[in-house]
Order: structure tokens, then C-alpha cells, then sequence
């Protein structure tokens, strides 16, 4: 059986989302931090096109298609709804958002390997 490279995708997305929930909570914690500059992740879309995954075509049927290390950067000004007094551009509500973001992200993911287990036993149990 050839390997099954989306469980692959599916850690690094994994592994990028926790990523980016550490560097959301970062945020939060020093929202009152003098001068601080909130942080994000490069979306994994970005990730992923580093990696230079390519899907395997195993028949002159199949599309050939190529797949679209995560690292946090500093927020520009105008990626942030504001900026207090003290210099500090984190947003609370922003963060949320965000948080919530990375919540359906783990959860999409979840689904995802889920279904794609029970295909793989689906499978199993019918050639055996």
C-alpha cells in the first residue's frame, strides 16, 4: 500500500495551528504591555507552498494539480483595527477572532482525518 501523505497534511496543519494559538494567547497576555506589537502566523496556504508537496498521478485520468514551517511576524499598523497610547496594537476583540479562527481550524482538521479513517477502514473491511 502506497503511503498516505494527507495524515501528513493534516499534522502540519495541526502542527500550525498550535502554532498560531501560542502566538494569539502571546498576544493576549501582553494586551497591556507597553509598546508591544502583536504577532500573527503566515497562513498555512503559505506554509503549505514551502513545503513543495506534490500529489501523486497514478493515472493519465487523474488531474495533476500541486499542492497551494510556520513563522509569526510582527502585525503591520494597518493589519490591526488600532492602536492604544502606549504604543500597544494588541485588540482584544481581534485576538478572539482569531482564536475562533484557529478553533474551526482544529476542528475542520478533525473531521477531516476522521472521515478519512473511516474510509480506510470502510476499505479494509470490505477487501478482507
Amino acid at each position: 500500500m502506497d503511503p498516505l501523505y494527507l495524515f501528513d497534511v493534516a499534522s502540519r496543519q495541526a502542527q500550525w495551528a498550535s502554532v498560531r494559538q501560542a502566538t494569539i494567547t502571546g498576544n493576549i497576555a501582553n494586551a497591556n504591555t507597553p509598546g508591544f506589537t502583536a504577532r500573527d502566523v503566515e497562513p498555512f496556504s503559505a506554509v503549505l507552498n514551502k513545503t513543495h508537496l506534490t500529489m501523486a498521478k497514478t493515472s493519465e485520468g487523474h488531474v495533476d494539480v500541486p499542492f497551494a514551517g510556520a513563522q509569526t511576524t510582527k502585525m503591520n499598523d494597518g493589519d490591526s483595527w488600532e492602536i492604544s497610547a502606549s504604543g500597544n496594537s494588541v485588540n482584544l476583540d481581534q485576538e478572539m477572532l482569531k482564536a475562533a479562527d484557529v478553533n474551526r481550524t482544529f476542528t475542520l482538521n478533525t473531521n477531516i482525518v476522521r472521515a478519512f479513517n473511516r474510509m480506510i477502514l470502510a476499505s479494509v473491511r470490505s477487501s478482507g
